[in-house]
């Protein structure tokens, strides 16, 4: 009999959907639980693609183990569907943002349910429906309520072609992430939310979390902790300037200072400085460019040094020159910094370009005018710097922080590259922020039992010239009176971030139809923490970073009851075109999914695409190694024809059966999925060898069942196994022996002279004796023993027999 996947697949994805096979119970459950958790996609016009399919189908098999392991699984499936990509569609095709996004989750739908994964459907989620969203704009009352929520003006990134304002994050070298188009610097009222203040907090918990090491790397760079000193300058017009410095210890070698061009005194400043026109000319350049842009280690350094103002260095009061430039941002430290070009490679640069002073304070190095000498380890001793001279760096920082104290202009500080997140968006497909203004009461939040607030069906959504949300056109919308007094009031018409939605998503889905809390306290401490989460490592910095702030901050206010969301993160590789270059439509390298499967079927892809290579490496797409899985599962179909009625294993397979449960076990557990589908090509190799059992059958496919569950459920069920045990993803995971994956005997090479003679058995581990005895015992090698003597022999343990021989005297 064929397999005939194109009847078999579908036949068992309905069965699974009518049966609710993966449903999984509710926390009332007494059995252990297990929380596996991929990245819910962005349900995209192109639809699935296998850059999906590889982190889905691995934790699909992982899941399905589990569950095969006894324990109650919630493995869920929904779709984070607000944001730009699908208003850009919207606009372009003149269909409704609801519409596109209706028709894309129900191909999104279809597809993973032809992949034949096992997620449990009456949890599936849509960040666009009013009950999800309801309880993101729960989650920033609660944020404004508590002080973490607030309104301020401020340079942002501008997308000229989306028309919105763009996080810090989501500008790549100064153009727009998702549309490609330059990037420039506005002044807007934004909502910000206080991330800086649980900085330390993201950094310090990474240590108890099963997170692979890359990524916590990833968590502290963007985080950017740095220990130093802040420092009070004065300016000759007896203004204070405060600059945060990692290297307090070398404030004697400070020649000139740098503000960035936004610093709020330039605008104190202008009517005294000679040169006003060039510095605002400064200013508007700087405008135009991104943060990335601007702080380039290898760009080229401009500024402008102010002529009529300057600064007064603290420790020893010598005027030194201010200037302006772009590499100093307003939005890090105070935005403004001391430079000392003796000792920071790019103060050294600008330094000279500008013929600033460079003063030696750290000796150790080579000259400090032909480069800096940046070291700070016992190397460098202090010179020219009065108090601190002959202190190693490292015992200078603490004499020069305290002096700094005791003077009252200065003081230890921890400071942060992560930056307050920027949450206003100015375009209609998003959640609306639940805030209203009044000329009387400033801004007030809507009332809980005023949730959700509706996202209006607008007949126009595309962006506005002004550079705001197309619902501020909506003035019937806009128009409310005041929670507070009770006066005219205007609802806030800027969006939520896309990132809005995904930051609480793994909660929901311990409790997706609660409609009086975002999930019960039963249903989080009952599934808390996500046991085991993968994704994308192109969100392994941002996404982790906002879900793990919001978490954090639910936790603080008593919603949730683990200080974390994810207990263990892993990410994939990519999955690149054939001659492994990256797929793109323009390169015309993409493969469809769909495509796959009607050629080879489903289970045909799972398999490929968990044998393709190391999980976490990037792997190119080989057809000639789908076709080769393809022929795999044809041989394992085509042992039904031959194996006995035999419910027991064979005795010529059992060893090789127990050796295959184990190591598929454990590589299943550590993502080594290419490695447990090469065993089990190796077992079935052994069957057709010797011949199989229906015993051995059902070994085998207990073990094939994560991987391509649609032709094993269809064996399992003409085996005769259905009938009396049900089906094969429910039964317990194979258990093995491990006395039985031990060799009872090993072959050894017997040589001699080096030269290969034959083989021989022997008990695994014999003793040197029993080994040459058996060597001796050869034919060949008892024929040579008429006319030689043994002169030495050598056995590498369960390896070989060397033995040495001379010609009889």
């Amino acid at each position: 009999m064929k397999y005939d996947f194109a009847s078999i697949e579908p036949k068992w994805q309905k069965k699974w959907l009518e049966e609710k096979t993966f449903h999984c119970e509710n926390h009332s459950s007494d059995k252990p639980k297990f929380y596996a958790l991929v990245e819910f996609p962005y349900p995209s016009g192109q639809g699935l693609h296998v850059g999906h399919a590889r982190p889905y189908t691995a934790m699909d098999v992982v899941a399905r183990k589990r569950r095969m392991d006894g324990y109650n699984v919630l493995f869920p499936m929904g779709y984070d569907a607000f944001g730009l990509p699908t208003e850009n569609y919207a606009i372009k095709n003149h269909i409704h943002p609801a519409k596109v996004t209706h028709d894309n989750i129900q191909n999104f739908r279809r597809q993973l349910q032809m992949l034949g994964y096992s997620f449990d459907w009456d949890r599936e989620i849509n960040t666009t429906d009013p009950a999800y969203y309801k309880w993101t704009q729960w989650i920033f009352l609660q944020l404004y309520k508590h002080g973490l929520a607030y309104k301020t003006t401020m340079p942002v990134n501008w997308c000229t072609s989306c028309k919105c304002v763009l996080a810090n994050e989501e500008v790549v070298e100064g153009v727009c992430e998702r549309c490609g188009s330059p990037v420039i610097r506005k002044e807007k009222s934004q909502w910000m939310l206080k991330i800086t203040e649980y900085a330390q907090r993201l950094i310090d918990d990474l240590d108890g979390l099963d997170f692979i090491e890359r990524v916590k790397i990833q968590q502290k760079n963007w985080i950017g902790r740095s220990t130093g000193a802040e420092v009070a300058f004065k300016a000759t017009t007896g203004d204070d300037i405060v600059v945060f410095t990692t290297r307090p210890d070398t404030l004697f070698g400070a020649t000139y200072m740098v503000l960035s061009p936004e610093h709020e005194l330039l605008k104190k400043w202008m009517s005294l400085l000679g040169n006003a026109d060039e510095v605002k000319a400064y200013q508007a350049a700087a405008a135009s460019k991104s943060d990335l842009e601007r702080t380039e280690l290898n760009k080229e350094k401009t500024g402008v040094c102010l002529d009529g103002v300057k600064g007064v260095n603290p420790v020893n009061g010598r005027e030194i020159p201010i200037f302006i430039s772009d590499y100093v941002l307003a939005t890090y430290g105070t935005g403004a910094i001391m430079a000392v070009p003796a000792h920071d490679d790019r103060d050294w640069e600008f330094a000279k370009k500008f013929g600033c002073e460079i003063i030696e304070v750290v000796s150790g190095g080579e000259d400090v005018q032909k480069a800096a000498f940046t070291a700070k380890d016992e190397t460098g001793i202090l010179v020219n710097s009065e108090f601190l001279n002959g202190l190693t760096v490292k015992d200078a920082i603490p004499v020069i922080t305290k002096w700094l104290e005791e003077k009252g202009i200065g003081k230890a500080k921890v400071n942060y590259k992560l930056r307050d997140w920027v949450f206003s968006r100015q375009r209609y497909w998003g959640e609306p922020i639940p805030m209203v203004y009044c000329e009387t009461c400033g801004w007030q939040p809507l009332p809980e039992d005023q949730l959700p607030l509706l996202l209006p069906d607008v007949e126009s959504y595309e962006p506005t010239d002004d550079g705001e949300s197309p619902l501020s056109k909506m003035t019937e919308w806009v128009s409310t009176t005041c929670p507070h007094c009770g006066g005219p009031a205007r609802r806030e018409t800027d969006t939520m971030p896309q990132w809005a939605g995904s930051s609480w998503y793994f909660l929901r889905y311990m409790d997706p139809c609660n409609d009086k809390a975002l999930a019960s306290q039963e249903a989080m401490a009952y599934w808390s923490p996500v046991d085991w989460y993968n994704g994308g490592m192109e969100h392994t910095t941002l996404h982790l970073l906002y879900s793990r702030f919001w978490h954090k901050f639910l936790y603080d206010i008593g919603v949730v009851p683990t200080k974390e969301p994810y207990q263990k993160r892993t990410s994939h590789g990519m999955i690149l075109g054939e001659g492994g270059e990256k797929m793109s439509k323009s390169r015309g390298n993409v493969i469809n999914p769909n495509d796959v499967v009607a050629q080879y079927g489903a289970d045909t892809m799972r398999l490929y695409i968990m044998f393709i290579g190391d999980f976490e490496k990037a792997a190119a797409w080989s057809d000639n190694a789908v076709k080769g899985c393809k022929r795999f599962l044809d041989r394992v179909w085509n042992l039904m024809d031959a194996c006995t009625d035999s419910l027991d294993y064979m005795p010529v397979n059992e060893l090789a059966i127990h050796k295959a449960i184990k190591k598929v076990s454990s590589d299943i557990e550590a993502m080594k999925f290419n490695t447990a589908i090469a065993a089990l090509m190796s077992l079935v190799n052994d069957f057709y060898a010797n011949g199989c059992s229906k015993g051995d059958m059902s070994a085998l496919l207990m073990m094939l069942s994560p991987f391509a569950p649609h032709m094993v459920e269809e064996m399992w069920e003409l085996l005769g196994f259905a009938a009396e045990r049900g089906m094969a993803c429910r039964q317990p995971w194979p258990a093995y022996d491990e006395s039985k994956t031990i060799e009872a005997e090993v072959t050894l090479a017997v040589q001699v002279g080096g030269k290969l003679k034959g083989t021989v058995s022997v008990p695994v581990d014999s003793d040197d004796q029993t080994c040459v005895d058996a060597a001796l015992a050869l034919d060949k090698v008892a024929k040579m023993l008429e006319t030689m003597t043994v002169v030495k022999t050598i056995v590498v343990k369960n390896k070989l027999v060397n033995v040495v021989m001379k010609p009889k005297a």
